[in-house]
């Protein structure tokens, strides 16, 4: 039988989802691999230390979920927002926003609360969070409730529009977010973890519930499935940072596979490849939370004031030579509210006991420091 359906939505039976499991096993398998690696890992890293890390990767996923959706946010109030809700120290940073705050509640909620039902009362406070003026940049959308308006994916300028998926009509909604949630309910414990995240996030993102915010309100859903499939309060993986890097693929791969036949092994074999990339990536963040033990250890017995440790901490947080143009006088006056003769003296000092290291590229006016990482 033909299906002449121009949108996956279109055909009744749409949710009968079907896969190749050949095709998506040895998929499955390397990514269940490398998260048994992880997490191993992580229990090998002691209590503080794994707080350190999931400070760290979920200032990364609040960082690029919204980068995905072209939303740049400022790292040191997203790393501030997220230390604040762990209940770690903020000393240094600036305060936090309500939209940040929101989002960094979103993420905590579906992992830390991952066992308590998804509802739609749930979700939709979950939206109410995202956007607490009621605006989506400069413009009013419905917050906290189903659309009521036609939506479409388009890119290209005016005139030259290429509508790329449209979503289904609004009327739908009610018993579409219905099937979703009776499946989510009934699918816990009796499927795959790793492909029930995935059928989550691709169902999710299908239906388009919301006015806006979708995209990232699927990550968050995406996290809950697998803070489920691992029976873990934390993530120590981010998802959204490695869709960003792939993310002209998954908009490719989601446009495909949201037309035509309800085939979704090609979905699934992309988002099992993501995560796996996402866990291996993971290494690199769990390595910094180990190199700052490290550090603080080394310098277990250096004196040090409570500024400069803040200064430290801040180099240590951004990784080796990542603290954008180096550390400076200015730099250093600014972020620990002092004078800039008491930076300088306390620079040379940190400089004198082989904390800072000077650039020597960097000369009079622009000189700068790092911290001596070997």
């Amino acid at each position: 039988m033909v299906n002449h359906s121009k949108y996956i939505w279109e055909d009744k039976r749409w949710t009968d989802f079907s896969w190749s499991s050949d095709e998506l096993l040895s998929h499955l398998g390397q990514a269940r691999q490398t998260q048994g690696k992880i997490l191993a890992r992580v229990k090998a890293l002691g209590i503080p230390l794994i707080s350190q890390a999931q400070a760290e990767i979920l200032t990364e996923e609040v960082m690029q979920t919204s980068a995905i959706e072209g939303e740049t946010l400022k790292r040191d109030s997203v790393r501030s927002s997220v230390v604040r809700h762990l209940g770690l120290s903020e000393a240094g940073l600036p305060a936090s926003d309500r939209h940040i705050d929101g989002l960094v509640e979103i993420l905590l909620d579906s992992t830390q609360n991952y066992e308590k039902p998804l509802t739609a009362k749930r979700l939709q406070s979950w939206h109410g969070a995202l956007f607490p003026t009621g605006y989506s940049g400069l413009h009013k959308i419905r917050v906290g409730k189903w659309r009521t308006q036609a939506i479409q994916v388009v890119s290209g300028s005016v005139g030259k529009e290429k509508v790329h998926y449209e979503a289904p009509p609004a009327d739908r909604l009610e018993s579409e977010m219905k099937n979703f949630l009776n499946w989510w309910k009934k699918s816990k414990g009796t499927m795959e973890g790793f492909l029930r995240a995935g059928i989550a996030h691709f169902w999710f993102v299908t239906i388009h519930p919301f006015d806006d915010g979708n995209g990232r309100i699927a990550r968050a859903l995406t996290d809950m499935a697998l803070a489920q499939d691992e029976k873990l309060q934390m993530r120590f993986y981010s998802l959204s940072s490695q869709i960003m890097e792939e993310r002209n693929t998954y908009y490719d791969v989601l446009e495909k596979c949201s037309k035509g036949k309800n085939d979704f092994t090609a979905w699934l074999t992309w988002f099992l490849d993501c995560s796996n990339r996402a866990m291996q990536k993971s290494e690199t963040i769990i390595g910094n939370v180990l190199a700052k033990a490290d550090f603080w250890q080394h310098h277990s017995q250096t004196e040090m004031n409570e500024r400069q440790r803040k200064a430290i901490n801040r180099l240590l947080d951004a990784g080796q030579s990542q603290f954008k143009g180096g550390l400076t006088t200015r730099k250093y006056a600014s972020m620990t509210k002092t004078s800039r003769a008491t930076a300088f003296r306390e620079i040379a000092n940190l400089v004198e006991k082989k904390v800072l290291i000077q650039d020597p590229q960097s000369k009079g006016r622009n000189v700068h420091y790092d911290l001596d990482w070997s």
